[in-house]
């Protein structure tokens, strides 16, 4: 390329001041994000926060090179990361080796095959869990969404990890600090700039959090140590595993592999959950649908693994809502050495975020962007779009393991729930997105619980 095409190449990135940006990104962080993307159409954006200047990235195209095709000039590194990494610890949040050994370990375990086997053990829990939903509707009393998808979720996904080996007691221990560590974190998130010497509000509870965390994992860790034994739970095989030295995983090792999946699986699936409640009473044809769909498939139930395949429209409801209200909504990016991303030269040591929330809802690359329509995940009418117009899970080496996972818990939690309840949202919107470390909702929901029609009398 000639010296005149090149500088024609490079041009001058659009800004968005700090009189402007700041007050939006104050007052709701994950909207004014998304806002500023599709004002720009997708280009380039650099946000202006005064000694923190970081770029806003949502084309597509720009998207995939910094996940996939240049990802390691654009690493998991800087003020973004160092709160997260704080509760979930460096191996699985690591570029290096790290992370890899992790990775490799990790990754079979996920795979669509692996899931499968263990799909009859998660339906078995789900429909267990989801039975205690009766009381509510026995007592009248309102269950929290948010609280109740975690609890669900969870007690899902511990059984995954740990197998029989954790008690049910540290399990309702591990999820609410979970939770509260996920939600104390939201200042550092948003002023990720302050020193950690300088108290902030959420960090006693965050570290509260930690601590009861590592005081349930640990102990779980050390006793399946002693016995790992030949079983297929993700504990189990780590303790079996080796790392990058061909020695065994260390104590913390395989704490933090354990915590960051545990956080991955159930924070994507129970917010997920969380949202859908409330964007089913918004959409009652949508509602009406997935309750029919779910009456023909699965009936009174239990909801089964065979089922799963069946539930296809459900599938399409949770695309959408991945899709308006990724859990995963920031994926931040510290940029190595001086790059370029769609004309836009990027200096090392600069801060690169990119927002599945705001990508979701570009008019560019999709039609009506602001509705909610599963219709457009049907196979048959799918649209061909850019692969990285669509990201939930992230994308490039760093995809998160949890997608086949989701894909059949979620639709047996739905499932399991609507063969024998209906939930209905008692809490009055607006429902504003909360900028925690996954999307999450800013306030309190209540929904009422009863027995559906052919459970009543079971009930009684």
């Amino acid at each position: 390329m000639s010296t005149d095409m090149a500088a024609e190449a490079i041009r001058q990135v659009r800004t968005v001041p700090v009189h402007r940006a700041l007050p939006r990104l104050a007052k709701d962080p994950v909207n004014a994000l998304a806002e500023f993307g599709r004002e720009a159409g997708g280009e380039i954006v650099r946000l202006d926060l005064g000694p923190f200047r970081p770029y806003l990235v949502t084309h597509p195209e720009h998207v995939q090179q910094v996940l996939r095709s240049e990802w390691t000039n654009y690493r998991r590194e800087g003020m973004f990361w160092r709160p997260l990494r704080r509760i979930l610890g460096a191996s699985v949040l690591d570029d290096g080796l790290p992370w890899e050994s992790s990775r490799k370990i990790l990754q079979p375990l996920f795979t669509a095959r692996y899931v499968a086997t263990l799909a009859e053990e998660m339906a078995k829990t789900i429909a267990v869990r989801v039975e205690e939903l009766g009381e509510y509707a026995r007592t009248g009393r309102p269950v929290d969404a948010a609280e109740e998808m975690s609890g669900i979720v969870s007690r899902t996904v511990i059984r995954v990890l740990f197998g029989d080996r954790m008690t049910r007691e540290d399990g309702e221990r591990l999820t609410p600090a979970y939770d509260l560590a996920a939600n104390s974190i939201n200042f550092r998130l948003l002023m990720p700039f302050m020193p950690y010497n300088i108290r902030i509000p959420g960090d006693r509870a965050f570290m509260s959090a930690v601590r009861t965390v590592d005081d349930v994992v640990f102990p779980v860790i050390r006793q399946a140590r002693v016995d790992p034994g030949d079983s297929v739970d993700v504990i189990s095989v780590l303790c079996r595993s080796t790392g990058g030295d061909g020695g065994a995983m260390d104590d913390r090792q395989i704490r933090d592999a354990l915590v960051s999946v545990y956080g991955a699986a159930s924070e994507s699936t129970a917010m997920t959950m969380a949202w859908l409640w409330l964007t089913l009473d918004a959409h009652p044809e949508v509602a009406a649908r997935l309750q029919a769909e779910v009456d023909s498939v699965v009936g009174s139930g239990p909801a089964t693994p065979e089922h799963v395949p069946r539930l296809r429209y459900t599938r399409m409801v949770l695309q959408e809502l991945l899709r308006l209200y990724p859990a995963g909504w920031l994926f931040p990016r510290m940029v190595m050495e001086d790059g370029e991303v769609g004309g836009v030269r990027i200096k090392a040591g600069s801060e690169v975020l990119i927002t599945p929330y705001a990508t979701h809802r570009l008019d560019e690359f999709w039609e009506r962007p602001m509705e909610f329509d599963p219709e457009r995940f049907a196979p048959e009418k799918q649209e061909r779009r850019h692969k990285y117009a669509y990201f939930p899970f992230g994308g490039g080496p760093h995809q998160c393991l949890g997608q086949h996972l989701f894909y059949v818990q979620a639709p047996l939690i739905i499932a399991a729930i609507l063969s024998r309840f209906r939930l209905t949202v008692r809490t009055p919107g607006p429902f504003v997105p909360s900028p925690a470390a996954s999307l999450r909702l800013k306030k309190k929901i209540e929904l009422d619980v009863s027995f559906a029609d052919h459970a009543r009398g079971e009930a009684r």
